[in-house]
């Protein structure tokens, strides 16, 4: 792969988080643009020995001037009511999938500055983030288990069903603000075909919690942006249901605002 199409692979990434950052298309658009722009001038930018989507990400907040960053008036853009740090902090390490070190690198930071932003950006959102939740499941116990969890989270779990036809039915009913679905449910029937069923009317985000996660990453058309294996580390559920609604009330906002 040439440094050319390295970069061009990781663009639409760098968008999505400049327009979040920014709470604005063109502006955030703009900002990659002059980044881009500095990166033909200036190659020797690019240092390139952290991979090239961290330098991507580097080199974007050495570059663009974010001097006029500050809360963003949009109903329900979650993140972009806080201050700078937080904001860069929290969309680097949960929608972007950075790791502290990592986005410590990005923004010039130490280590332990952005693991007590992101703390902070955490506990500011936690209570925004509750959502009405449909768990498609056929295990009593592993249904009861993630009601547990989601629940803990303030979350309110409208619905557990068993079977594809279920599903469908009481989406509809429900309208549910987030899925947690397993792939083989109690009819021999599909929580596969469940979900691409609801996704026709609705959009919703779901994340697939299922022993056969080959089933759902074969590579041969759009995957699921959230698969967690069973048998699942609590945490990990936690971790991406939060991530799943932060995303997802972060797109709403913005399709709105648009």
């Amino acid at each position: 792969m040439t440094f050319q199409t390295a970069i061009a692979n990781e663009l639409p990434f760098l968008r999505r988080y400049a327009r979040t950052l920014t709470g604005s298309q063109a502006v955030g658009d703009a900002a990659v643009r002059e980044t881009l722009e500095a990166l033909i001038a200036a190659p020797d930018e690019f240092i390139g020995d952290a991979g090239v989507r961290i330098e991507l990400y580097r080199v974007f907040h050495k570059i663009w001037t974010d001097t006029s960053l500050r809360p963003i008036d949009i109903p329900g853009a979650i993140v972009g009511s806080m201050p700078r740090p937080l904001r860069k902090a929290l969309l680097l390490t949960t929608i972007e999938g950075f790791s502290a070190s990592e986005a410590a690198y990005i923004l010039g930071m130490t280590e332990e500055e952005v693991l007590a932003s992101v703390s902070s950006a955490r506990e500011a959102v936690h209570a925004m983030l509750s959502a009405k939740v449909m768990i498609i499941e056929d295990e009593a116990i592993i249904a009861m288990h993630l009601k547990s969890l989601l629940v803990s989270m303030g979350n309110d779990v409208a619905a557990i069903v068993r079977t594809e036809s279920e599903a469908i039915a009481t989406a509809q009913q429900i309208q549910p603000e987030l899925i947690l679905a397993d792939v083989n449910l109690a009819d021999g029937s599909s929580g596969i075909d469940a979900v691409d069923h609801i996704l026709t009317e609705m959009t919703v985000p779901v994340i697939f919690i299922t022993a056969f996660p080959e089933k759902l990453l074969t590579g041969d058309k759009v995957e699921p942006a959230y698969v967690i294996s069973k048998p699942f580390n609590p945490d990990d559920v936690v971790a991406t249901v939060w991530q799943s609604l932060l995303v997802a009330r972060e797109k709403a906002a913005m399709a709105e605002f648009s």
